[in-house]
This record gives structure tokens, C-alpha cells and sequence, in this order.
């Protein structure tokens, strides 16, 4: 999967700003003194979400002299783990769940939406380089399937139409609504509550 290799381009210079910066000591002051090495994967989430949803090299250098340990573990880390993104996927990172629930319920649709809307291959920015796509194994929200995730929001029960439409806000600079996009809430059943007895009398 490309996204596992660094970017060909690197940024010379990273540093957490303001923000950024006090969440990392909040996060490093949860652990014991001389552990503070264990909050290398939230400081590595605390960067990409800073840089536009990806950690370029710097960034990595810059967390392992922020919790002094060598640059090398910090480097396995980000690319051990699928969650981090070491190119350049936009402003809007779009996930899409293609595994057997989500599959079945009409994925493929979703896929056709991020192909038109965004670029034909995944793993490649759009033609104005704030979005792009990938294929995931399951986020967790087989009973709303199908479904995306959008950087940190989950949309479900959607179909084509509906996948385009979230698309096309993005786009426009919109922030689209997450959940449901069948009027369900949270995990609730689609054709109103039931339970094994009412199924056995049917």
C-alpha cells in the first residue's frame, strides 16, 4: 500500500503549534515519569491531524526529541500503523468500509462515488489536492452499512446519491453532517423493534 511508504517530498521543519503543543504535554503528564515514550502514538495522531491528516519525517524527528527517545522507534511506529498517513492525503481523508457487511449492502456504489468525485485511483489526491480515497477493512459500523469515514466523522446507511452528495459538500468547503443518512439513531433496527418472541409468533 503506497501510503506506508514516506512522501518523496518532505516539509525541512515541523513543530506543534500552540494548540497542538499543549495538548502533547497534557498527553505526556497522563504517564510516569520516565514512560512518557508511551505517548508517541497519540502525539503522532497529534501531528497529522495538525498537518492536513498526514506525518511527514520532520514531524516524526521533532516527537522523538519531544519525548527523548530515538528517531528510529518513532519512524516504526508511524509506519507500522495503518491509522497514520505518511503522504499527503488532503484536507478530507475519505475511507471507505468495503469488507463482507458493508460489501453486501452496496459498497461498491460508494467506491463509484469517490471515483467520479474525487480521482479515479485511490491513494491519489483530486484534481484541487484537498481530498482522497481508500478502500478499508471494517470501521466498526457493520449494522449501518454501507458507510465512510470522513477524517474523524462516520457517514452510514448510505447509497451512491448519498455518498455524492456528502462529496460534493466537502468540496464546496461544507462540513456534512455524520451518522445516519437513513433517519436511523445510533444502531436502532430499520423496520421498528422486534424481538425473537414477536419474530417466532409472525
Amino acid at each position: 500500500m503506497s501510503l506506508r511508504k514516506p512522501a518523496k517530498n518532505q516539509p525541512d521543519n515541523f513543530e506543534f503549534n500552540s494548540s497542538s503543543l499543549e495538548e502533547a504535554k497534557k498527553i505526556v503528564n497522563k504517564y510516569p515519569k520516565g514512560k512518557q515514550q508511551s505517548a508517541v502514538m497519540a502525539l503522532l495522531y497529534l501531528a497529522q491531524k495538525q498537518n492536513d491528516n498526514w506525518i511527514p519525517l520532520a514531524a516524526m524527528k521533532y516527537i522523538a526529541k519531544f519525548l527523548e527517545m530515538p528517531y528510529i522507534k518513532v519512524y516504526e511506529v508511524a509506519t507500522f500503523y495503518s491509522m497514520y498517513n505518511l503522504s499527503p492525503v488532503g484536507k478530507y481523508f475519505v475511507q471507505v468500509c468495503t469488507t463482507t457487511p458493508c460489501m453486501i449492502r452496496g459498497a461498491n456504489k460508494l467506491v463509484e462515488a469517490c471515483k467520479e468525485k474525487i480521482s479515479e485511483n485511490e491513494n491519489e489526491l483530486s484534481s484541487d489536492k484537498s481530498c482522497s480515497w481508500m478502500e478499508v477493512e471494517c470501521l466498526g459500523a457493520c449494522v449501518n452499512a454501507p458507510m465512510m469515514q470522513i477524517n474523524d466523522d462516520y457517514f452510514e446507511d448510505l447509497d451512491k446519491e448519498k455518498a455524492l452528495e456528502i462529496l460534493n459538500k466537502i468540496s464546496n468547503g461544507e462540513k456534512p453532517i455524520p451518522g445516519s443518512y437513513r433517519g436511523r439513531v445510533n444502531n436502532e433496527p430499520e423496520n421498528n423493534r422486534t424481538t425473537l418472541m414477536d419474530l417466532k409468533n409472525a
